[in-house]
């Protein structure tokens, strides 16, 4: 491993992250080409280029706007750390591989998504409409053994979230099933059934420990697009390992 090119990757992850920030919030409004600046949504001032260097420029302004001082959300840095970070760990587990590339669509793509389901509670078809064809793309250059499971894997996982939505009477959304078939194009269906368990998980525990402390009111709705993206990564990282483990220790 280069540490000159892991110490890259941290960079163009965080630099690439700032501008999914961009899409996440724009692309909900639909407000993606009106503007070729980044501005403060409070008073839309044009931000300076010493303004929008991913997670510095956030600490050096205090978590505040120059012009009108109004609270930066912490969703921005957070966004560009994690991309940055996920990028290099990408890097770090792979190699310089053709299935890099998957990564870091995947780690792209939960970027963005993160950014529009926290905000607008929303998943984005024209996002996921982006992402498919490039993940069907690179899973023909770099396909799962055997070839058809991200087939079945999509399948799997609209049958599985069809019947969730079905019997749950809206407890998830379209969008939420939508996400899961790309998802299993690029897992498997065994990938694909990992990351609904480890979603479910850490969305009950996360949600039992925001409302043990008064965070979260109870029947209040929350976005389960980041448990999902959450549980998908450390399946695409991870998965396999705990798989085989699963399967060694129970059966």
């Amino acid at each position: 491993m280069s540490i000159f090119l892991f110490f890259y990757f941290i960079i163009l992850g965080g630099v690439l992250g700032s501008f999914y920030n961009v899409v996440g919030m724009r692309v909900p409004q639909k407000k993606m080409f009106q503007s070729e600046r980044s501005y403060c949504p409070n008073c839309k001032q044009q931000l300076k280029a010493y303004d929008l260097i991913p997670v510095i420029s956030y600490i050096t302004l205090g978590g505040k706007c120059r012009s009108c001082k109004q609270n930066i959300s912490p969703l921005y840095p957070f966004t560009e750390l994690a991309t940055g970070l996920l990028f290099s760990c990408s890097y770090y587990v792979i190699g310089l591989e053709w299935e890099l590339v998957t990564a870091f669509v995947l780690v792209s793509m939960a970027a963005i998504l993160f950014v529009t389901d926290m905000k607008f509670m929303l998943i984005p078809n024209k996002i996921l409409l982006f992402f498919l064809p490039l993940f069907i793309i690179l899973r023909v250059i770099t396909p799962l053994d055997p070839w058809w499971n991200s087939i079945i894997g999509a399948v799997v996982a609209f049958v599985l979230l069809f019947l969730v939505i079905l019997f749950s009477r809206g407890g998830m959304g379209g969008g939420d099933l939508k996400l899961f078939v790309v998802l299993g194009v690029v897992l498997g269906w065994k990938g694909v059934l990992l990351t609904f368990f480890l979603a479910s998980v850490i969305g009950a525990i996360i949600s039992f420990m925001l409302l043990l402390t008064k965070v979260l009111k109870r029947k209040q709705a929350i976005p389960f697009g980041p448990y999902i993206l959450l549980g998908a990564l450390i399946t695409y990282f991870h998965g396999e390992a705990m798989i085989s483990w699963y399967f060694k220790s129970f059966f």
